[in-house]
């Protein structure tokens, strides 16, 4: 590996300054560019988006279901495997570094950009962060992990201040981010967001206190697009890089353009170019501070390869990328409820309705948009799969798609959105339920619609949605609806129909994967990530908590976010964290403690019918006075795959940080904890108890 420190000796300021602020990329399809020192062979180095796949401007990838899915699988390996996948496809576009994963917490139901996350508990988005980054980075692609630390809003998320306790920021907010850095993540994106008033790329008592020097972070700290507020204050905070680092904007300067809410005034950039080297000369940043900042880029340059011109050949749309995509949006995806109608018989005679039953979900809208070569719409999907006829009525009007780009009009995305595919004719309510009427079974989708930049107003789907499915359930008791969304939404009409399904945002391979689960070829195997539950039942349907008074989210709730909420209070939630029904049945045996951090339960299959369950584990803390915790914290969870009469002990190791609490520092507290054994947080199986 070259010696950092040497190269850095030889490099003038002109080309220090010019590896830490983004330019134009000649080749136009990074996100973001360094254009590298000629004179010494540093090359360029090319930041791409990339949380659900390659989004290289004017090109195709592979469209991976939605991180949310992913997270659904409680699969860590299957992480990895998605992790690796999107590093491989980032390489085949000549890309360096994958602006992925998303980790913040999900604390906000209605935040738009919720589906690029993994969990509302630290324990099960740290599990995934880890996997992601552990993934791209085995395949020599840096991981940029983001988008630290409490972006839980798109509403004012460029000015809006979190005014969060530091054991909320310790104990839920902090630890996936930790867990990234524990994986060896080669970058950190700055949130555009303030906490308790400072803005985070100017936040040097997280960014430089924690961060680099408590957690020993040695990569680069990157600001999210024209999210660097200043100068002096973002280097001395420990900010690295500037990206984009070259101004956007109307193409007529003169034209008056109001910046919409949740959008960084593009004008702004260029901080670290000249304003840093006169803040150097006066002394305002210390000329060692610079050489920090590109010894950092230099070595995650150098650790994968870049330096040493190492072959690192890429792998695009393969068919194990396909296969990948399909299995995880199939494992990802959750049952709700099931009275018996699913899986559907090959030569059921199947209704297919909804809006968009033409489209593949590819994803939500913004940064992480992309297209792909091919895709499989539901229609599609399951008529390939069925032995029985299918027919297709899309019942009322399309969803409008939603997206970052749509709100700057000068900004092409240069990709594809999963507009419609399907017939012209006007859609017809009364065809829907005619079709429904004649069917054995009616299968109903439904989609929200989200975006970066903007929050849902109401959890509610959008449209007539939910006046399509009361049709089509009053005409046909095998009323299958299936969810496609960016995390909770409300279900009103859940008591009238025979199924509900999740499939989150599916990706390229949607309706073959529908199909996959549908027709029972696989065992919904995904679980609840987030809590479903009435709107106004959230921690956060206080104003003043969600979206802020007076730019100022105020996390009064504390660490009670998600399960942890509605354990401590009357609210009780539609479908609990870590619920989702199986094809068949699992009987627990007793749990044992192998050690103070170890348990162990037998599980067996006593179904006609092979299948997936995820095993987890909650932790109840002994009580201490005056100290306010959670009824339980999610330890762990084992994905086990039986066949019928298949028992297995399934060995479940507890996070640390379920044991744990924050008071000016880590305390285990001594005593008896309560581990419970189940299959969601409201499905306890068995208990043992650890003493620590």
């Amino acid at each position: 590996m070259a010696d950092i420190d040497a190269l850095v000796a030889e490099l003038t300021r002109t080309e220090k300054l010019a590896l830490v602020r983004g330019a134009e990329d000649p080749e136009g399809t990074a996100t973001g560019y360094l254009p590298g020192v000629p004179r010494l062979d540093i090359p360029p180095l090319r930041l791409v988006d990339g949380p659900l796949g390659i989004r290289a401007e004017g090109e195709r990838s592979t469209a991976f279901p939605a991180t949310l899915a992913a997270a659904a699988t409680f699969d860590p390996d299957l992480a990895r495997e998605q992790g690796a996948a999107m590093a491989r496809e980032a390489r085949a576009h000549d890309q360096d570094a994958l602006l992925a994963p998303g980790v913040n917490v999900l604390r906000v139901p209605h935040c738009g950009r919720n589906f690029e996350y993994l969990s509302e508990d630290p324990v099960l988005a740290s599990d995934c962060s880890r996997a992601l980054v552990a993934g791209i980075e085995s395949e020599d692609v840096i991981a940029t992990v983001k988008h630290f630390v409490a972006n839980n809003q798109e509403t004012g998320r460029t000015t809006v201040s979190a005014d969060v306790h530091e054991r909320t920021l310790r104990e839920l907010y902090l630890p996936p981010f930790r867990a990234a850095v524990e994986a060896g993540v080669g970058s950190v994106m700055t949130a555009y967001n303030r906490v308790n008033g400072t803005h985070m790329s100017d936040h040097e008592p997280l960014l430089s206190d924690v961060l680099k020097d408590e957690w020993g972070f040695a990569g680069y700290v990157v600001s999210d697009w024209y999210g660097l507020e200043s100068t002096v204050g973002a280097a001395n905070a420990g900010l690295d890089v500037e990206m984009p680092g070259v101004p956007s904007g109307p193409d007529d300067p003169d034209e008056e353009f109001e910046w919409p809410d949740g959008i960084p005034d593009g004008t702004r950039a260029g901080l670290f170019g000249e304003p840093l080297a006169a803040a150097i000369d006066d002394g305002s940043v210390p000329a060692d501070r610079l050489d920090d900042m590109v010894a950092r880029v230099l070595g995650q340059m150098a650790r994968i390869g870049l330096l040493d011109g190492r072959d690192r050949p890429g792998e695009l749309d393969s068919e194990r990328h396909r296969d990948l995509a399909r299995d995880v949006a199939a494992r990802g995806t959750v049952l709700l409820e099931n009275d018996g109608v699913l899986p559907l018989s090959d030569d059921a005679d199947v209704a297919l309705v909804g809006p968009h039953v033409h489209d593949a979900k590819l994803g939500g809208g913004g940064s992480s948009e992309t297209t792909p070569f091919h895709s499989v719409s539901p229609v599609d999907g399951l008529t390939d799969r069925a032995g029985g006829p299918v027919t297709s009525a899309r019942g009322i009007p399309e969803i409008e798609n939603v997206s970052l780009f749509d709100l700057l009009p000068f900004v092409d995305s240069g990709h594809e959105t999963d507009d419609s595919d399907g017939p012209d004719e006007e859609p017809s309510l009364d065809a829907a339920v005619a079709a429904a009427e004649d069917a054995d079974v009616a299968i109903v989708c439904v989609r929200d619609a989200t975006t970066e930049a903007r929050d849902r107003d109401s959890l509610a789907l959008p449209g007539r949605q939910d006046k399509l499915v009361e049709a089509v359930a009053a005409a046909n008791d095998r009323t299958v609806v299936v969810l496609r969304t960016g995390g909770p939404v409300e279900t009103p009409w859940r008591d009238d129909v025979a199924a509900v399904v999740e499939q989150w945002y599916p990706g390229q391979a949607d309706g073959a994967a529908l199909a996959d689960v549908l027709y029972g070829d696989r065992d919904p195997s995904g679980r609840l990530p987030v809590t479903f539950a009435p709107e106004e039942s959230y921690p956060t349907s206080d104003e003043r908590r969600f979206p802020g008074v007076d730019d100022v989210a105020h996390y009064d709730e504390g660490v009670f976010v998600g399960y942890r909420h509605f354990d401590a209070s009357d609210d009780e939630p539609t479908y609990p964290f870590g619920h989702g029904h199986s094809y068949t049945t699992f009987e627990y045996g007793a749990a044992t403690a192998v050690s103070d951090a170890t348990v162990e339960v037998t599980v067996e299959n006593v179904g006609d019918r092979a299948g997936r369950d995820v095993v987890q584990a909650y932790v109840r803390p002994p009580a201490v006075e005056g100290i306010d915790r959670p009824v339980r914290e999610f330890a762990g969870a084992q994905p086990v795959a039986l066949d019928p009469g298949e028992s297995r002990t399934v060995t479940l190791a507890l996070d640390e940080l379920a044991l744990s609490r924050y008071q000016d520092g880590w305390t285990v507290d001594s005593g008896r904890y309560t581990v419970e054994v189940g299959r969601s947080v409201a499905d306890m199986r068995t208990t043992v108890t650890i003493e620590r």
